[in-house]
């Protein structure tokens, strides 16, 4: 059942979630692999800080799930591929989504299943592309007791800020979050706002699904910390971060010092002692 998988996701003493993200390798694109070129160990060093979940695909899952670890981070199942992301973009666009999705994250022992809904200039078709997928995706997730976590992304316009540059405009965030809501999310994984102090009003939109806040392009250690304590305070109910974390020279660190922020509320300035 869904409560359950939830109870793994979240910290029970915080109802918060860190999940990192590795699942780049699936969108064909060479810039998105640094880091993550020898992904079962970058999935140890992972393991080993503890975040709660780890976000993989069908092919890479097993390298998590063959560990022989009690207690290790949750497994997120990205579940549809886009080709949306390159500086030049190829002819037609899409965002496919695997067969038997949910099948596939229930023999994998998934605790969620995230799939994208794209808001991206004139490219409608990838929009309805998106809502189909999630469609397919909700019953499936309801009949198996698996989460399904919906991802919208705002994008700016290609020719302005190509290879996949996020709009933080609140007035085009909030109501893609919003329509996540209304097709089924169970969790939503959303851009931060532009201007942080009004994150609030995102997570007001969700109308209690919970909030996780994607990291987006790579930052200063310092930035990262400030904006992810601030973003808690908005109401945020975890991060789901990527390059911040892989990019990161010493990835074990930078993890366990964003967790003392999500799940301890610590401060900038006790997280970045947790780095030296």
């Amino acid at each position: 059942m869904k409560t359950a998988r939830l109870h793994r996701l979240f910290n029970p003493a915080t109802r918060r979630c860190f999940d990192v993200a590795i699942d780049h390798g699936f969108f064909n694109e060479g810039t998105f692999l640094a880091g993550i070129e020898h992904l079962p160990s970058v999935i140890k060093v992972l393991v080993a800080a503890a975040p709660d979940a780890i976000q993989l695909t069908v092919g890479q899952a097993p390298h998590l799930q063959g560990l022989p670890v009690r207690g290790k981070p949750a497994l997120v199942l990205r579940t549809d591929v886009a080709n949306v992301y390159g500086r030049q973009l190829p002819r037609r666009l899409f965002s496919k989504m695997i067969e038997q999705p949910v099948l596939q994250a229930v023999r994998l022992d998934a605790t969620c299943v995230v799939v994208n809904l794209f808001s991206i200039p004139g490219e409608p078709e990838v929009g309805e592309q998106c809502v189909e997928n999630i469609l397919r995706l909700k019953p499936e997730c309801d009949h198996f007791g698996v989460p399904l976590m919906i991802e919208p992304l705002v994008f700016q316009p290609n020719a302005k800020a190509g290879g996949y540059m996020v709009d933080g405009d609140p007035a085009k965030i909030i109501p893609l979050v919003r329509q996540a809501v209304e097709l089924g999310a169970d969790i939503i994984k959303a851009d931060p706002t532009d201007d942080v102090s009004i994150y609030h009003k995102v997570v007001e939109t969700a109308g209690g699904i919970p909030v996780l806040v994607r990291g987006g392009s790579k930052a200063s250690e310092e930035e990262i910390l400030t904006r992810t304590a601030a973003l808690m305070q908005q109401g945020a109910a975890g991060i789901v971060y990527g390059r911040n974390i892989i990019q990161h020279p010493h990835p074990a660190k930078i993890t366990r010092a964003l967790m003392a922020v999500v799940h301890e509320n610590a401060s900038v300035t006790s997280a970045l002692s947790l780095l030296k």
